[in-house]
């Protein structure tokens, strides 16, 4: 694509600064055309909407059937692309020339690159599906767009620098097989999602951990060249680059294997579902409670409290948790949060986490922690009596 976009901006270009202006406008363009894709998401059906959108159960379901089918394109199964007719008619508007012409010459481009960039445009706009705020598909999209328009920019304003441009071949593909192992694990936050909303202990913290250790694994199994998939060239020897990002895929493959046995995972806080949300919230062989304090210890819970983040005692029913408060004295801590909510579990996993912190939550207050995106919490927490 970056000869043929040169050679149209190198015909239309009378002079050098006429060819910058061009190329300038053309990167804009590719920029706006993105932009206004991601915001458009979510101005038509409002961030009201988004956010009740994103703890549905049926549509995060849907969010990672789509992201898998994503990842399985980028693994070279298939590839996703667009009505050929409808290509060649934007094609063919770009030859009527001035901004015009500019414009559709983007808008081409973001057309027939979207076997390669679909995967990536469509997580972006799955992220603001499920954020349903402004800033987050405003800045992911003018990410990406800025990164896809500035080498097409300025290729075409310096069409002499494509003497310096990197050979086609194998790599690029690499590149592609890279993205779907990582979309495979962004895949597994939605199937989460959607099992944490209906408390259906499926994919627990355990499950969640060994399948992001499995394609860690098969990520740094791949990039050192272990194995092949089907696009893939004879690699004689490994780059420093991919050797480097190996060690990176390897490293963080074994940062995880300690959190099937409780460790907090501090880097990765927000992805996995909470640590009580486990097949064994005490710990592997209840380790846990060996040092625990007695307020932590399930025995001695008070009545329907629960053991919640880091071993924190936690009621999610409010007139509860109240009564208990009054009884002991203690003042009250509401903890407004959700099953799918990443900010949650990110303050959960590394503010709640630290010592003073856990001891003051579990010593001086008495936490109730309502679940907005439970129905029948809300319900039960929310009714007049």
């Amino acid at each position: 694509m970056i000869p043929m976009t040169v050679s149209f901006f190198t015909k239309q270009s009378k002079t050098k600064a006429q060819g910058i202006r061009n190329a300038l406008i053309y990167s804009i363009s590719i920029i706006v055309i993105y932009v206004v894709l991601g915001l458009g998401v979510t101005l038509i059906f409002g961030t009201d909407a988004m956010n009740n959108l994103a703890t549905n159960v049926w549509f995060n379901l849907a969010f990672f059937v789509l992201l898998v089918v994503f990842a399985i394109s980028f693994l070279g199964a298939f590839e996703i692309t667009l009505p050929s007719a409808f290509v060649n008619k934007m094609d063919a508007k770009s030859d009527k020339g001035g901004l015009v012409g500019i414009f559709f010459m983007a808008f081409t481009l973001g057309l027939v690159s979207f076997s390669c960039t679909g995967p990536i445009i469509g997580t972006l706009l799955v992220q603001a599906g499920a954020t349903g705020a402004l800033a987050g598909p405003f800045f992911g999209m003018f990410g990406f767009s800025l990164a896809l328009a500035l080498p097409f920019g300025l290729f075409a304003a310096f069409p002499g620098w494509l003497n310096s441009l990197p050979k086609s071949g194998g790599w690029l593909n690499s590149v592609k097989v890279v993205l779907g192992f990582l979309e495979l694990a962004l895949a597994m936050k939605f199937l989460s999602n959607a099992d944490l909303v209906v408390q259906a202990g499926i994919i627990t913290r355990e499950v969640f951990i060994v399948i992001w250790i499995v394609v860690f694994a098969l990520l740094g199994a791949y990039l050192m060249g272990w194995f092949k998939l089907s696009h893939d060239s004879d690699v004689k020897h490994i780059s420093v680059t991919r050797l480097m990002i190996a060690i990176l895929s390897f490293s963080f493959t074994i940062y995880l294997v300690p959190g099937l046995w409780g460790a907090p995972l501090k880097l990765i806080s927000g992805f996995p579902p909470p640590d009580f949300y486990s097949e064994s919230p005490e710990g592997f062989g209840g380790r846990k409670t060996e040092n625990a304090t007695s307020n932590e210890k399930h025995s001695d819970l008070p009545e329907h409290a629960h053991r919640g983040p880091n071993g924190i005692p936690a009621f999610n029913d409010y007139y509860h948790g109240l009564a208990y408060a009054k009884k002991v004295n203690k003042p009250v801590m509401i903890d407004f949060t959700g099953w799918a909510c990443v900010n949650c579990r990110k303050m959960e996993g590394q503010v709640w986490s630290d010592s003073d912190v856990k001891r003051k939550l579990s010593e001086d207050f008495v936490l109730i922690s309502l679940y907005v995106d439970d129905k029948k919490l809300c319900l039960k927490n929310y009714k007049l009596k």
